[in-house]
């Protein structure tokens, strides 16, 4: 679980892969926090596919049980909303724009100053690239976040989580847990093996890493 004496106040959220679940476990997520007593906000890196109000930022609300919140509607908990649903640096391209780190560095430090805890969620996976030169993965790395991994049981999704977790620990990036999004589950037999093969291997290769099943956080 979430270690609420780490000296990060500002935990980032990614998945393996697009449409993994990273949205909807960034919003339960915040939803347990919410019933510890924390006080908690959820921020998305880029929203692409979409105008106005990011999608992800809307679900993280109903999924929390709140409305949309003041900082939504002044767009602080997602500076960056592009139209075309492709990666982020070309819909910024798309639309003659370009992603400035410290513009979503200054969001998040706008929302520390009214909440304890900001879940940074990510777009896709750790190397999906904003601009032509930096992955979303750079970012992590140079703010020195802690991660969290949100996998699934979908075809591919052993590999990738391999992957994306060596990827941080070559890179001094904490992984304080990996979430299993059960509700992506189709075959029973996968669904199955999938969970149980990634609890040994993160409790035998990452110690201090937690496995946590979505469905227990509720």
């Amino acid at each position: 679980m979430l270690n609420l004496t780490h000296p990060h106040r500002v935990v980032f959220i990614s998945g393996i892969d697009t449409d993994v679940g990273k949205t909807y476990a960034t919003g339960w997520y915040a939803k347990h926090l919410m019933q510890q007593g924390i006080n908690v906000i959820t921020q998305k890196f880029v929203q692409t596919g979409c105008q106005s109000i990011s999608d992800d930022i809307v679900m993280h609300r109903k999924l929390q049980g709140i409305p949309l919140q003041a900082v939504d509607e002044k767009g602080i908990t997602c500076p960056y909303i592009f139209k075309h649903p492709c990666s982020p640096h070309l819909a910024a391209q798309l639309e003659k724009e370009t992603i400035k780190e410290e513009v979503i560095f200054q969001s998040t430090q706008q929302l520390l100053q009214h909440y304890d805890c900001v879940l940074l969620e990510g777009a896709g996976g750790l190397y999906v690239p904003y601009n032509n030169h930096r992955t979303i993965i750079d970012y992590v790395q140079q703010q020195q976040y802690p991660l969290i991994l949100v996998t699934s049981g979908k075809l591919g999704s052993i590999n990738h989580t391999l992957l994306s977790l060596h990827a941080c620990a070559q890179r001094n990036i904490p992984i304080l847990s990996v979430i299993y999004n059960k509700y992506l589950d189709h075959d029973d037999r996968i669904s199955q093996d999938t969970p149980l093969f990634l609890a040994n291997y993160v409790q035998q290769h990452f110690p201090e890493t937690a496995f946590i099943t979505m469905g227990h956080l509720a």
